[in-house]
């Protein structure tokens, strides 16, 4: 943010355009554009009812570099600004800032195109009904993608000549997505679960894993699910498929191997070869994925990879008050990739020739580089660091600690770079997604400092982002705005569960309580099919979403069933069982067409049909049952709820009140251990508790 408002100071020559009084770091990238933009806003639509002109919405974000290509190519100019000034009223969304309006209209360039994508461009009526859609528009006609130049004048005429005929077509299209969103429930197949692994093992790729071709997205909840169906099928091709995957996308180049975390996604089949910016959710769920496959291998290099996401978190994407940032962008200097790829000139010059020729070896660089420039295809000399084998002692390249100590060096040399943008907007959602990663890691882990991290980041959304019990969605420059989406509230109460189990401080599972009723409340149709997308309080768009497939983000309703089930079981409320059930059938039309697109939602409703284990530890004081708890945390089951009843502590029986009699035995911690509607004798023995909750498992 600095160094954008650098730029807009060194621009202050320019004329600003009315983005300049916004907060959003995408929206200030294109204040001083000679495109005379609006943001989203009745003045936008009142100038455009007036002015008798269609509507140009642009929607990207900060960190897209196909937005930056056509902004350099378009927005930038003049000459195509003046055509757009002319025939248009241009608006510019931040998707991230406002994804209810990105939802709507991605699902409209969907039906009307086939793909979607960002940067996405709409053109539509005064009244927010579109009638032509596309993502990236080149600033003239090439390789017959119609370009700006030409897509302005032949629009002016349409609308001027045939506006009847456009906007009949815009309501037609308004109506479909009415429509789109409706649906009768209806009952799951008997083999759902089964049926979406299936279709995982067609889709898997043997080579190097994962479920495409290429571009290969990570998609973590797949691996959430894999883990799930094999813990309760046994079936060991489930565990191979979601080990695999994690192992070739940990040597990859999509994983930054200087400076950790997930890159985007690999535009090749192998990995190699990422779309270089870095976002806050990938970090979030995948630490998740590799969290829970070490709890369920045992392989510490999982546990290691879960680590390194999440200190690349905590060094560079972390808040002074504790929120995590959204993004980095691709591009630096202009240049994708530029700030991540390494010459083997750079490498013998920082390294040495000796200690380059060795990290060479490691990394797979040499001297043509493997790194090639896209639409040419020509090598550019710069390498993209990758692994042809797991970094572990049984390589080859065994010297962990000389390649660590070559990567610290490599990683202070990069940090003198030109870094690319960061987005620095706090994102209620996403960050909820992040508490949920680093609350489970600090379980599985034992690392403390993640749960402090957990902890500031709930904090700071409870008390930054939380106005009169209801969610606000986007803090950015001192500023909490945007009425919250089911994302928001839903991966919030994720984060808030999981942190409850953590530190089993209550406040957070009362609030978790709290944020899930406003979601039952306000997000919920009449006829119980799901939850929309926006609350019934907020901005009356052209159609009221419902989001159900799991994307390259699970789908909001995913985790909200996840959550209501989870709930249920912590406070015995079979209100919210019976939520989970209709939930299980409003998803049913589109899940029994595509199980493998819906692998979130299999996850919760593993968890709802399935066999489910409640534990409760009831102890003297807290401190007495920190062993039975690491215990309890060493084994991988993911379908349990732990609560933690101290003696003296009258605020969890608010909530559990089926808690009440469980007591510690003769001063002993002791653990009360739950499985389909009945009660095992509690467990007192430290030592033997892992053996019990085993013996259950069978």
């Amino acid at each position: 943010r600095e160094m954008l408002d650098n730029g807009l100071m060194e621009a202050s020559n320019l004329s600003h355009n009315r983005l300049i009084s916004e907060k959003s770091p995408y929206l200030l990238q294109h204040a001083a554009n000679p495109v005379d933009w609006y943001p989203w806003g009745a003045e936008a639509f009142e100038t455009a009812e007036r002015e008798n002109k269609p509507i140009f919405l642009s929607i990207g974000y900060s960190t897209c570099h196909w937005c930056h290509v056509m902004a350099h190519e378009s927005f930038e100019n003049p000459e195509v600004a003046q055509l757009m000034n002319r025939t248009f009223v241009s608006i510019k969304v931040d998707r991230e800032e406002r994804p209810d309006i990105d939802a709507v209209y991605m699902t409209a360039c969907q039906m009307l195109t086939g793909s979607g994508g960002w940067p996405l461009t709409i053109i539509m009526t005064p009244g927010k009904k579109p009638f032509f859609a596309g993502t990236y528009i080149p600033r003239t006609s090439r390789y017959g993608r119609m370009g700006m130049m030409e897509l302005a004048p032949r629009i002016d005429d349409l609308w001027k000549t045939r506006r009847v005929e456009l906007s009949a077509t815009a309501d037609k299209i308004t109506e479909s997505l009415d429509k789109e969103s409706r649906t009768a429930p209806e009952d799951l197949g008997s083999s759902i679960e089964d049926d979406a692994f299936r279709q995982l093992v067609l889709a898997f790729d043997e080579v190097y894993g994962g479920f495409s071709k290429a571009p290969k997205f990570p998609l973590p909840h797949n691996i959430l699910f894999l883990l799930r169906y094999w813990k309760r099928t046994g079936d060991g091709k489930a565990l191979e498929m979601a080990v695999k995957t994690l192992s070739m996308m940990r040597m990859g180049g999509i994983y930054d191997h200087i400076g950790y975390g997930f890159h985007r996604y690999s535009t090749d089949a192998t990995w190699l070869t990422p779309h270089f910016e870095k976002m806050l959710y990938d970090q979030a769920l995948l630490a998740m994925a590799y969290t829970e496959a070490y709890q369920a291998t045992g392989e510490k290099s999982f546990a290691d990879t879960a680590r390194e996401i999440l200190s690349y978190c905590l060094l560079d994407m972390v808040d002074a008050d504790g929120g995590f940032y959204s993004a980095e962008d691709a591009d630096s200097e202009g240049v994708e990739g530029k700030f991540y790829t390494w010459t083997l000139e750079k490498l013998e010059t920082v390294l040495g020739k000796t200690e380059a020729a060795f990290i060479s070896t490691v990394f797979n660089a040499n001297k043509n580089g493997n790194y090639h420039e896209e639409p040419t295809g020509q090598t550019t000399g710069a390498n993209i660091l990758h692994l042809a084998s797991p970094r572990d002692a049984d390589t080859e390249y065994g010297d962990l600690d000389r390649i660590e100590n070559a990567r610290k060096i490599l990683f202070a040399v990069r940090e003198k770079r030109v870094r690319p943008h960061r987005d620095d907007k706090v994102l209620t959602d996403w960050n909820g997604l992040m508490v949920a990663a680093l609350s489970k890691a600090a379980q599985a882990l034992g690392d403390e400092p993640y749960a402090h991290a957990a902890q500031r980041a709930a904090d700071f959304l409870l008390k930054a982002m939380r106005k009169d019990g209801r969610l606000l969605h986007r803090y950015c420059d001192g500023e909490a705005a945007v009425t919250g989406t089911l994302d928001d509230y839903a991966f919030f109460v994720w984060g808030l569960i999981d942190l409850y189990e953590t530190n089993f401080e209550t406040r957070y599972l009362q609030a978790a309580l709290e944020l899930n009723g406003a979601l039952l409340r306000h997000f919920g149709d009449e006829a119980g099919n799901g939850f929309f997308f926006t609350a019934d309080f907020g901005e009356k768009l052209i159609s009221r979403r419902k989001e159900f497939y799991d994307g390259a983000i699970p789908a909001g309703n995913s985790v909200a069933m996840l959550n209501i089930a989870r709930l249920a079981r912590i406070t015995g409320d079979a209100g919210l069982e019976e939520k989970a059930f209709a939930l299980c059938r409003a998803f049913a039309p589109h899940v029994n067409a595509h199980p493998a697109g819906y692998t979130m939602f299999l996850c919760g409703f593993d968890f709802a049909t399935g066999t489910t284990t409640e534990i409760v530890v009831a102890c003297t004081k807290p401190d007495d049952a920190k062993k039975m708890v690491a215990n309890i945390r060493s084994l991988y089951m993911p379908n349990k709820v732990v609560l933690l009843k101290s003696e003296g502590d009258a605020s969890l029986i608010s909530i559990a009140g089926f808690a009440e009699g469980m007591k510690s035995q003769d001063g002993k911690p002791a653990a009360y251990i739950c499985r389909n509607c009945k009660c095992d004798v509690p467990v007192t023995d430290v030592d033997k508790i892992t053996e019990s909750l085993n013996q259950g498992e069978k």
